[in-house]
């Protein structure tokens, strides 16, 4: 239990940050003026903690978890350190990357703890831990995030790790043994590491590229087939390393396949709503970043239910396959409700479409670590652990550069159309896209946003002001219209994932040993026959 509190401690840090710049995000594009780098605050994070989460998990079976976790701690708070002294928006991307980089460690280590320690089906209720860490995390961090932000700086959002971090590494170093598992070890494949980075980096600039420009831009067209065709060499490279990053043996398995495949998608869908709404509530309801930040807690309320509850169901009945089925067609029909949002609905009615999204999102969370760790051999489990981790973190990261593609799309071609709806007269319209009027012009918060507009509007400013109204209007029906169309790709993304779970996820029996008390390869095992 002491190791346990230890891992969940670290845990705790990375998902309190998250928790916390979510709800400070729109306050930083207002103030550091980077609207076009908004996601990438997100994404590198992802990226960087992507491509480094399976390198810290084989460093760890060779030095130990403990010392490699340590690094990663250390390299998150300096990272964050950074970031709180960010003047420009490229500077706190820069320095999200470098907090990823530490943040790599955290999650594939401490499912590498739990899988050491207990058992596939003894697994299912300490999973329920984590999602209580998350729970815990998710109900202070809009309150840290948003008084931070409102009442001192937000660059103390990211000063607040440096405490919260310093005792996390105390409380590792004093409980938490030096596990490791040097014979697991072949090599570490940083080759492959390299050339994914390689091919992430112009693939996600060009899907970001992408709502502002041609697909035959080669900033477009080019950087996605460079990252395409650098994806291939990758996947070559994994073919003829010792010991590479994505195992691709693995894939023979038909229920790691359709894990990760599903894990994949579902951070594809997921992450947009969670980068986006808190922007729908901050920009067109004029919320405080604290009240957008507990304005998300229904659907965060749900999701730490139902990751719990799910857990424990699993743990007791073995069974798994139609619970995560359903639950993600809950979370279909929550994505499919929140495409009709729109300037005037109801708060209450956005809030009980996100609460039923994260009803369904809760056991995903939580289920396909166990199934995976359960589906292939104790030899390669940590392995597997680390490829589904890095499959879900892919899957947010590229399905963030492309919500953000398609909300800025949307956005742009929603304005004249929303403006003329509102009552302004074609010149006026015509006028605003004359002035080069932008996403950036128009989702600065903390601001009144006609004064805003009227202030952009330059010599424009006498003709707009009668209208100012129309205007605002116009502009909020086309932000919510573009957060909507968002929402569109994470309903496909859970069509999809439960098409493959139906048909192609087995449901084994849950194993009731852990790697120490295993029989030979080979053997029958009783417990998981019956």
């Amino acid at each position: 239990m002491e190791i346990l509190l230890a891992v969940l401690l670290g845990l705790f840090l990375a998902a309190l940050d998250q928790t916390i710049v979510s709800t400070a995000l729109p306050r930083i594009l207002t103030d550091l003026r980077g609207n076009e780098l908004y996601t990438w605050v997100v994404t590198v994070y992802l990226l960087t903690s992507t491509v480094t989460g399976p390198l810290y998990g084989k460093l760890s079976d060779l030095f130990g978890r403990r010392p490699m976790l340590m690094i990663g701690i250390g390299l998150f708070l300096l990272g964050s350190l950074l970031s709180g002294l960010s003047q420009e928006m490229w500077q706190l991307v820069v320095f999200r990357g470098l907090q990823g980089v530490g943040g790599g460690a955290l999650f594939p280590i401490s499912l590498a703890v739990i899988g050491d320690l207990f058992s596939p089906r003894e697994r299912g209720r300490y999973q329920g831990l984590f999602g209580a860490v998350f729970g815990v995390a998710m109900l202070i961090g809009p309150a840290i995030g948003g008084f931070l932000t409102d009442v001192i700086s937000w660059h103390w959002v990211f000063f607040v790790n440096l405490p919260i971090g310093l005792v996390a590494m105390t409380v590792i170093w004093r409980l938490l043994p030096p596990i490791s598992h040097p014979e697991r070890v072949v090599s570490i494949d940083y080759a492959g590491a390299a050339v994914f980075t390689a091919a992430i980096v112009p693939l996600l600039l060009g899907l970001t590229n992408a709502q502002s420009v041609d697909l035959a831009d080669p900033g477009v067209g080019g950087l996605i087939g460079l990252g395409l065709a650098l994806l291939v060499v990758f996947v070559w490279l994994e073919t003829r390393a010792r010991d590479p990053i994505i195992h691709l043996e693995l894939f023979r398995n038909r229920t790691f396949t359709v894990s990760v495949l599903t894990t994949a998608l579902v951070s594809f869908g997921f992450f947009g709503s969670i980068i986006f709404l808190p922007r729908w509530f901050q920009f067109v309801l004029g919320s405080s970043a604290t009240e957008s930040g507990y304005q998300m807690m229904p659907m965060l309320i749900g999701l730490i239910a139902s990751s719990v509850i799910s857990g424990q169901v699993v743990s007791r009945t073995g069974r798994y396959k139609w619970l995560v089925a359903g639950a993600l067609a809950v979370a279909g029909l929550g994505l499919w409700l929140l495409t009709g949002i729109r300037a005037e609905t109801e708060i209450t009615t956005v809030w009980l479409w996100m609460a039923i999204m994260g009803v369904g999102m809760g056991p995903t969370m939580a289920v396909f670590t166990i199934v995976v760790q359960n589906a292939v051999p104790f030899r390669v489990m940590g392995v597997a652990t680390s490829a589904l981790t890095f499959f879900r973190q892919i899957g947010g990261t590229v399905g963030l550069a492309i919500a953000g593609a398609v909300f800025g799309g949307t956005f742009d071609a929603q304005l004249p159309v929303r403006l003329r709806d509102a009552g302004l007269p074609q010149p006026i319209v015509d006028g605003f896209s004359a002035a080069g009027f932008t996403q950036t012009d128009a989702t600065a918060v903390g601001v009144d946003l006609g004064d805003q507009i009227l202030d952009a509007a330059g010599p424009l400013r006498p003709v707009i002001e009668p209208f100012i109204g129309q205007v605002v209007t116009g502009i909020h029906e086309a932000f919510s219209i573009a957060i909507a169309n968002a929402m569109w790709l994470g309903v496909a993304a859970a069509a999809i994932s439960i098409t493959l779970i139906v048909v192609g996820l087995p449901e084994l029996p849950l194993r009731q040993h852990t790697a120490a008390t295993a029989p030979p390869e080979g053997a029958t095992e009783p417990t998981a026959a019956a």
